[in-house]
């Protein structure tokens, strides 16, 4: 991603079907002793199985139609435009691979980002697609694909603000999404802090993103896109980015002109059964790369 890589205001194409389902938002396995948890915000468990479609390892048929679990709004990667329609990166990348080269239909179903692998793992959908990191943790739940999207956990604080280095940030409160990879890497700040670092996790990222704009925390973390969404759009004036080298620059990446807490890569999320539905979605992946339209649907969302 080049180093001046910023949102681009504006929708993508309109594709899929919206499922009704509870919505939810964000990355990695929560740390523990936490002290803050956001009032008025719940954890919803995973769903009741809905009888998606059976898979096996041994089987290369294409289901007639793939459900996908994924957390909206996450803009811009899911989210619903003014008129209700869904759109954004991983929606484009879905018609693409799906639509386009596998030639089957696919259907978004809105889920909780903090109960999302439960509910793949209890066949409520076929597939993740949720701006969702790659790691270890989540690996020993479910299968990726390969890599699709590279992505940096940052922080941004208000326009204004007297935090002007990571250490500054020591003593404060963090504004981040339940599940997140964001919640892990400020839990890793935490612990870098000696525990001088307090929490307040929300459902969606806009729970966070608005209790910055309240007053309420002294920063958020989370990924660069959705943080530059923000900063250049419903927050325009409000929140900057926290700037200082790091985890990017570490990484020898050419890396963007923030603080990056890590690298990251996003992939697609499939129960540890579904093996020959894995592969023929990485050939999809790779064949959309190689003819020219993940270039494009990049365009469509982020410059630079």
């Amino acid at each position: 991603m080049d180093r001046r890589t910023y949102i681009k205001t504006g929708t993508g194409a309109v594709v899929g079907t919206l499922l009704a389902g509870c919505t939810g938002g964000g990355g990695s396995g929560e740390g523990e002793g936490e002290e803050t948890t956001a009032s008025g915000e719940e954890t919803t468990e995973s769903e009741t199985t809905e009888g998606e479609q059976t898979t096996s390892s041994e089987s290369n048929e294409l289901p007639d139609k793939v459900v996908i679990g994924s957390d909206i709004p996450y803009r811009p990667f899911e989210y619903e435009t003014t008129s209700g329609e869904l759109t954004g990166f991983d929606v484009d990348i879905a018609k693409a691979v799906f639509e386009g080269e596998l030639g089957i239909d696919y259907e978004f179903k809105p889920t909780s980002f903090d109960s999302i692998i439960p509910s793949l793992n209890n066949n409520n959908f076929r597939v993740i697609m949720s701006a969702m990191t790659i790691n270890d943790t989540r690996a020993e739940k479910v299968d990726f694909s390969e890599p699709y999207f590279t992505a940096y956990q940052t922080v941004i604080i208000p326009t204004g603000s007297d935090i002007s280095s990571k250490e500054d940030l020591k003593g404060k409160n963090i504004g981040v999404q339940k599940g997140t990879t964001g919640a892990s890497a400020a839990e890793g700040l935490k612990e870098e802090f000696d525990g001088d670092l307090t929490l307040k996790k929300y459902d969606q990222i806009s729970g966070a993103f608005q209790a910055l704009i309240n007053g309420q925390v002294a920063a958020v973390v989370n990924d660069n896109t959705v943080n530059a969404e923000f900063v250049n759009g419903n927050g325009e004036g409000e929140a900057v980015f926290l700037e200082g080298e790091g985890a990017a620059e570490d990484a020898g990446k050419d890396a963007p002109p923030y603080l990056t807490l890590t690298v990251e890569e996003y992939g697609i999320a499939f129960r540890q059964d579904d093996d020959g539905f894995r592969k023929q979605v990485n050939e999809a992946l790779a064949a959309v790369r190689e003819d020219g339209t993940y270039e494009e649907i990049y365009a469509e969302y982020f410059e630079g």
